[in-house]
């Protein structure tokens, strides 16, 4: 995993760009482009939808979905999308369009997100003991996890995955010293969220704090 604001990878000749939610994407075009009366450069996501373009000897235009997000630069043809939000992940190419299409650039992007949740709830309780259920929640994953605890110890029981994260992150619930941890990672953050774990033995009531670390 590498931690960062952007991070690049090639997989099968297609550009992999992975960003942290609310940075900056910058795309460049990776063939010459000479644009000429008849022809012009276009960015596209997702094949269907227009992000922007620039015809010969004329300024950049940006499409009335991306008006104020996007930037298209006349010097090198590059593409800026400000502040891209999950939404935005898909496939970013980039065209010459005239007597035929010529694909300049091609780019796969993920925009991934930090934030993870923990919470937990006891199931059930005796004089000794707790049983509790945690679960560890992203936008777009969730693992849930039983546990028994007395007043000293926690052992974990049983693991379910709710909502599988992708192929690019890492979701797992843990046991470490006096805390229950739950780690999100990704290729370009790791965040987890933690409670302090101990067993009200005169009631079989978990107890705990809840804490957050990213």
């Amino acid at each position: 995993v590498a931690v960062g604001l952007l991070f690049v990878v090639f997989l099968l000749g297609l550009r992999h760009v992975f960003l942290l939610r609310g940075k900056d994407l910058h795309l460049d075009v990776e063939k010459s482009v000479v644009l000429d009366i008849k022809t012009e450069l276009i960015w596209k996501f997702n094949e269907t939808n227009n992000v922007a373009k620039c015809g010969f000897n004329n300024d950049p235009v940006v499409f009335d979905k991306y008006e104020g997000r996007a930037e298209l630069f006349r010097q090198n043809y590059s593409l800026l999308l400000k502040n891209v939000q999950h939404s935005d992940s898909g496939d970013y190419t980039a065209f010459m369009v005239g007597n035929e299409d010529q694909k300049v650039a091609e780019y796969k992007v993920i925009v991934q997100v930090s934030p993870v949740d923990l919470t937990v709830d006891s199931v059930s309780g005796s004089s000794d003991s707790c049983n509790l259920t945690v679960t560890c929640s992203t936008v777009d994953s969730q693992i849930s996890s039983i546990f028994t605890c007395d007043a000293q110890n926690c052992s974990q029981v049983e693991e379910n995955s709710l909502k599988t994260p992708d192929y690019y992150s890492s979701l797992i619930v843990y046991l470490h010293g006096d805390f229950i941890i739950c780690n999100h990672s990704n290729k370009v953050s790791w965040t987890d969220s933690k409670t302090k774990h101990y067993c009200d033995t005169r009631t079989g009531k978990f107890k705990g704090r809840k804490d957050m670390n990213d």
